[in-house]
């Protein structure tokens, strides 16, 4: 039996994935969550075999839930589950250790193998991402600016592109106000912007953000 938890912060979400999931005897839904700390109080309080996560959720990011996952002795495998696109979050919570990717529009079926894969050890990415992947590394592939962030400068760049202030942001992040101006700087520089108001012009082009 493959024990699940559900990290989603929307419940009409949850309950579908839920009710999905229940049609296969081999897969056992056994917790959920509707938040970054939630999550991670279950992960560790819980015998799991796989965590489908948010990457975004109200609390911690998604990034920084992944990664205190991961750094657990015995950590569940991670499928996050995104509405973004592929191409602008799978190669990224890639690296950063996750099991596989899948955005909430795949098919209940690829949602199954996805999960039976990472379950076993695997890593799954649809087969247009791996097409992607195997792309880049055949070409002398030209990275978007906003690829060049590190993990924490593109989550501060999403939050200032949602309109966040540097001090809610510090309040989010447990970080001070120093330092959150400290990566805005960078991803100014990074990204040759010059403020806020590009900064949300650009990941509303790129959708990073909705």
């Amino acid at each position: 039996m493959i024990r699940i938890l559900i990290a989603d912060d929307h419940v009409l979400f949850r309950e579908g994935l839920r009710q999905v999931l229940a049609r296969h005897h081999d897969l056992s839904v056994v917790a959920e969550a509707g938040d970054g700390q939630e999550a991670l109080d279950l992960i560790r309080s819980t015998p799991l075999d796989v965590v489908l996560l948010d990457i975004s959720m109200p609390g911690l990011s998604g990034l920084d839930i992944l990664t205190d996952i991961l750094s657990e002795k015995r950590h569940p495998a991670v499928l996050v589950l995104s509405m973004y696109p592929e191409d602008q979050y799978a190669v990224r919570v890639l690296k950063a250790g996750a099991a596989g990717y899948l955005t909430k529009e795949a098919a209940a079926e690829e949602l199954i193998s996805a999960i039976r894969k990472v379950a076993s050890g695997g890593t799954f990415v649809s087969p247009l991402l791996a097409e992607r992947l195997a792309r880049a590394l055949r070409s002398s592939w030209d990275m978007l600016p906003h690829q060049l962030l590190s993990d924490r400068e593109f989550q501060v760049m999403r939050m200032l592109a949602l309109g966040k202030k540097v001090k809610e942001i510090a309040e989010a992040l447990c970080l001070s106000e120093k330092t959150i101006t400290t990566y805005r700087a960078r991803v100014l520089e990074k990204m040759k912007l010059r403020g806020n108001t590009e900064i949300t012009r650009y990941a509303l082009r790129h959708k990073l953000i909705t």
